[in-house]
This record gives C-alpha cells, structure tokens and sequence, in this order.
C-alpha cells in the first residue's frame, strides 16, 4: 500500500503555527522545578527528571514479568536466579520455561539476589542474558512494509530517565508501534532498569539508535511520515490527523523537544489540561498520544 504524504498546503500552514509558537516549553513540563540548571537551554530541570538511577549491569534483567518475557523472546538467557522458597505463582511458570528451554536455574538467598539487584526491586528473579540488540531505521520501515501498515514510529528526543523509557516502550508495544528511535547521544539506551519499567516490552519493540535527529527526520520525511511533537502550544490531540504515516516526538524531561527538531515538524500537538498540576510525565504524555493515533488508525479501518 503506497502512504503519499498530503498536500504541501497543509504543511506549510501548519509549520507557520508551529513558528508562531517557536520557544515555548512542552506541556509536560512543570514550573515547580528543584533547583538545578538544563546545561544546554539554562531552564531549570524539572521534579521528575533522573537523579543518580541505580542500575544493573546491561547482561541482567531484573523482576517477574521482564525475566519472563526475556525466556520467551529472541534473547539468549545463561542462567536466572531465584530466591530460596519462591516457587509460587508466575515463578514457578518462570522455573517451567526456562527447565524447557534448557535454561541453568540457580537457588539463593534472597539477601545476595538483594545484594546482586543493588537496590531494584526483584521480586525474587534475576537473569542472566545477552544484551538486547539495537536495529536500524531501515529495519523499522520494513517491518511496516511487511504488515502493510502506515509506518508509526515513536522518536525519543534525549530522554533521560530510565523508567520514562521502559513505560514508553510498554505502550509503544501496546499501541502498535513499529519502533522507537533515541538519539546516540544525551539519551538514556537500554538497560535492566529499561527491561523491568517496559514489563518485558523491551524484547519486543524494536529500538535504533541514530546520529543527527533533523537528518533523520528530513529523511522520514522523504519517506513519505508526517513529523508531529508534543508541545504546550500545540493543537488539541484530539483534533489531529494521526491516522497515517506518523512520526511521533516527545522530549526530554527537563526541556522537551529541541528547537531544531521542532523546526522540521508538520504540526504540534497538546494534551489540554483542566486541574491544578500544569504537567505531566513524559511517559504518560508520550502514552497519550500513542493510544490516539492507534485509536484513529482502528477507526480509519
């Protein structure tokens, strides 16, 4: 099925509001920011951006669902280790899968699978695995090829923490995402916190890593997807048109989507917001967004 990008018009006019608005902050941003400075824009970083993240090493997967996920994916697993009496529940499915596929399972205390999580919730397992493998941007075009969709593709402007990422990854999985893309540089990568957040999604939802963002946009371009952001000044969600090639964006936590990415979008999107709290989370914005699109795209037929 061959996606033509619309008419230029429509473009354009949405790029002049787009520039109308250049400079403003995402609308998952809060005013109520600690004290501590965005090196690159002097903005005061928000509440929820990533402290010091404790993490694991990238061959260790921590946490029931994420080990779980881990045996059944493409991802080679050495070993999991289960703490002394949890057999219960999904463990004990876990012990199940990884005898079937042949899978070393090791018994100890729950004090050293503490010592050996530093600190991340296990919930009694942890895996020993290959680390998950980046693709490339081709490979993500491809796979909406091979099911004869509009390409739908999430792209992560330098997000930083870890359990933003994971949650986006399980929606993204969720939604019918094609593949996420974070930039080489300034991002979080993947990682065990990753795995654990996204429920396992990591082993499912294809994520490349590119080099220059306005590039790789302009070429997503040429390829015939829409480019559209998440920003405060944006329209309704609710009132653009998702429902064919998409290339989503959302920011970082601290300042959102860059000026220059922002430059090269077809239009802008808000979440219209009615409490008190004038923020929210970068996942849960970046979820949003995605269910809509999916939800235009079951509606579109």
């Amino acid at each position: 099925m061959d996606y033509k990008r619309k008419a230029e018009g429509k473009s354009d006019k949405r790029t002049a509001a787009l520039k109308e608005h250049k400079g403003s902050k995402p609308e998952y941003m809060t005013k109520k920011n600690r004290q501590q400075f965005d090196r690159r824009t002097g903005d005061k970083v928000r509440n929820d951006a990533p402290l010091d993240v404790v993490e694991l090493p990238e061959d260790m997967v921590a946490g029931r669902n994420a080990v779980m996920e881990a045996l059944k994916g493409n991802r080679s697993v050495n070993k999991i280790m289960v703490a002394n009496g949890s057999s219960e529940g999904s463990i004990k499915e876990i012990i199940a899968v990884a005898k079937e596929k042949g899978v070393n399972i090791m018994y100890m205390e729950r004090s050293k699978l503490d010592s050996m999580a530093r600190g991340i919730r296990h919930q009694g397992v942890l895996a020993q695995v290959a680390p998950v493998e980046y693709v490339e941007l081709e490979d993500i075009l491809q796979i909406a090829r091979d099911r004869n969709e509009p390409p739908f593709i999430l792209l992560l402007d330098e997000l930083e923490d870890p359990h933003n990422l994971g949650a986006l990854l399980r929606t993204a999985d969720a939604a019918g995402v094609h593949g996420v893309l974070i930039p080489k540089r300034r991002s979080v990568l993947l990682s065990a916190t990753v795995a654990k957040t996204s429920a396992g999604a990591v082993e499912y939802v294809p994520v490349a890593r590119i080099g220059n963002m306005v590039q790789t946009i302009r070429r997503l371009k040429e390829e015939g997807l829409w480019v559209a952001a998440a920003d405060m000044d944006g329209t309704d969600y609710y009132e653009a048109d998702m429902t064919g090639p998409l290339l989503l964006i959302v920011g970082s936590e601290g300042h959102g989507v860059g000026r220059l990415v922002k430059e090269q979008c077809d239009f802008v999107v808000r979440i219209p917001m009615v409490g008190k709290i004038n923020s929210l989370n970068a996942s849960v914005a970046g979820s949003i967004l995605m269910y809509e699109a999916m939800k235009q795209r079951i509606q579109r037929g």
